[in-house]
């Protein structure tokens, strides 16, 4: 072909739709010198050959043209340059310091924490992995004369040409790193070879990262996320040793990235559900629902970032001892149970009001999907604890015509409803008070909730109920023995009733010793999958009430769910079925025989 037949070349590209508009597109923070945004071209060559799409960040710290970058790229990637000013993690200069670059340091420490929110895979390169320490809460020693190293240090700022290894690693077994650099580092005795052209290093990687690679003095050679995210930083320079030795780490990475972008484009296609939050609970905090607050797991920017539709948030109400009061129990001054539950969804609308052009309140299924079709999030209203009934069956009808779409019957401590399975067996199961709630429920379009019941009263619930029941926020006990948890034949009687079991993010009630993560959460749905089907089961991630664990620490980790159902092959519908459309599928028929 003519080089200069710039057409032909055009005409390639409608010759391969739609594929050309389906690959990953990494975005290269650039360098700055001499009045330009700059970047070496081993980096994005390296993407093409990976398979990626580059496109040059120029350093700016406009926060609006940030989001909006990271709003189209799949995967980071954090290139090398000069030192990091000091001043951004509280240090004066040490003598070793080199020559800083402040055009890039602000963009790139704001992009990389907002990437991070936004679970955004990266590859951080030299300067790179120093970025993502700086970041994310670790270390940066200013030269390496200020660490400690084992015995002689070795030369790490090499004169050689950078296409040559000058020293080698030693790579942890277990690390992403080594199963993408497995045949070389097992034919070189469990060794990586690498070049090396710096004087600064990562002394603390910090608690959101391990270190997965040392050099024989100890400096730390690379790191990887602890919490189950696509981010890995190494110090050398593979985009400079060639195709064998550089381009597996970004192939790594455009692959990651390719799976982000399958699960970002499967959200713009189904509805996201969590069915249990209590982040109402928080409330007299002074949480702000539209910042991103530290103080909940649950805020319109968190969900934003996950990809997260719509939450269930619950009024909690905590469980009197006997000679307690429940004035006694919360912090808000109000006359009784019902009145709390009231000032809690008071709260909500006002909140929702406050942020209604993104944010609304939910009642159906239908309003649901009409808010995900207006780019609105959702919440809906759930009770926590048949308490808030206060011993009045006309209450039923209150919280039904107040939106409320389910009622837990109750919560540790038994009530005037039912035996929890944290309580004492007053009632031997449902109180006569209880089966009247469960069927004026039935009447009237709310779903009963037996999270936290007895066995009891799950089974006398579920008999007693003409229509579904749902456990909002449980999982196996056959995994984790906890009261809590359903057994395999409470979960079999529920799937065999048409109701459904949403696996919960509460670390006790995922593993019984040792920390939780995102695999025993992965590990309970899947045994709940094989025990009830694939149409009883769900996500009900008791956020804000002590759920959150390693990997689906808060809403905006939730695409994190998404990418382990990808990755375990289930289909886009199947992957529906589990982010609500089981429960939504639940409460359209209870809502379909609502009276009154």
């Amino acid at each position: 072909m003519n080089r200069y037949d710039w057409q032909a070349r055009l005409s390639d590209v409608y010759a391969t739709f739609p594929k050309a508009q389906q690959k990953p597109v990494i975005g290269i923070t650039g360098n700055y010198a001499e009045q330009s945004a700059k970047l070496a071209e081993g980096y994005y060559k390296s993407v093409v050959r990976a398979g990626g799409v580059p496109v040059i960040i120029p350093p700016t710290a406009d926060t609006e043209v940030i989001v909006n970058t990271l709003q189209r790229i799949d995967g980071l990637l954090l290139s090398g340059g000069a030192d990091y000013n000091p001043l951004y993690c509280g240090e004066e200069p040490s003598a070793k310091l080199g020559n800083i670059n402040s055009e890039r340091d602000l963009p790139e420490l704001l992009i990389t924490r907002l990437a991070y929110n936004r679970q955004i895979p990266m590859l951080g390169i030299c300067r790179g992995i120093q970025t993502l320490a700086m970041a994310l809460d670790g270390k940066v020693a200013q030269d390496l004369s200020l660490t400690e190293r084992r015995g002689i240090g070795i030369k790490h700022s090499q004169d050689a040409d950078r296409a040559e290894p000058t020293h080698t690693v030693t790579v942890e077994r277990d690390s992403t790193l080594y199963y993408i650099y497995k045949d070389q580092i097992d034919a070189a005795g469990g060794r990586l070879f690498v070049n090396s052209f710096h004087h600064q290093a990562v002394s603390d990687p910090g608690s959101r990262f391990r270190v997965t690679a040392r050099a024989t003095d100890g400096i730390i050679e690379a790191i990887e996320s602890r919490e189950f995210k696509s981010i890995i930083g190494v110090q050398w320079h593979p985009e400079c040793l060639g195709d064998d030795a550089g381009l597996p780490l970004f192939q790594w990475l455009v692959a990651q990235a390719a799976h982000y972008q399958r699960a970002q484009r499967l959200h713009d296609r189904i509805l996201t559900l969590d069915t249990h939050c209590d982040t109402p609970m928080l409330f007299p905090k002074g949480i702000d629902f539209g910042s991103r607050d530290p103080k909940i797991l649950v805020d319109l920017h968190k969900m934003t970032e996950g990809r997260q539709d719509a939450t269930i948030m619950v009024a909690y109400l905590p469980q009197p001892k006997i000679g307690e009061t429940f004035s006694s129990k919360v912090d808000l001054n109000v006359a009784g149970p019902t009145e709390y539950a009231d000032l809690i969804f008071d709260k909500i609308e006002a909140i929702v009001d406050r942020h209604k052009d993104y944010l609304s309140i939910a009642r159906t299924p239908a309003d649901l999907y009409g808010d995900k079709r207006h780019g609105r999030k959702s919440i809906m209203l759930g009770i926590e604890n048949g308490l808030a009934l206060n011993g009045q069956l006309q209450n039923v009808k209150h919280f039904a015509q107040r939106g409320v779409v389910y009622i837990t019957l109750c919560h540790n401590g038994d009530n005037d409803l039912c035996d929890s399975a944290r309580g004492c067996t007053t009632h031997n199961g449902i109180s006569r008070f209880g089966e009247q709630v469960v069927r004026e429920m039935n009447r009237l379009g709310l779903i009963v909730d037996l999270s936290h019941a007895a066995e009891k009263s799950f089974y006398d619930a579920l008999d007693i109920s003409q229509l579904p029941i749902v456990c909002s926020h449980s999982s196996c006990r056959a995994l984790c023995d906890h009261p809590r948890n359903l057994t395999d034949e409470q979960m079999r009687a529920l799937a065999a009733k048409g109701g459904v079991m949403q696996v919960t993010l509460y670390s006790g009630f995922l593993r019984t010793e040792g920390e939780a993560t995102i695999r025993d959460a992965m590990a309970h749905l899947e045994h709940a999958i094989r025990t009830m089907g694939i149409d009883h089961v769900g996500l009900g991630t008791d956020f804000d009430g002590d759920g959150g664990i390693r990997g689906l620490a808060d809403s905006s980790e939730l695409i994190n769910f998404t990418r382990q159902l990808m990755m375990r092959r289930y289909s886009e519908r199947d992957i529906q079925k589990i982010w609500g459309g089981n429960f939504l599928r639940v409460m359209s028929q209870v809502q379909s025989v609502r009276e009154g």
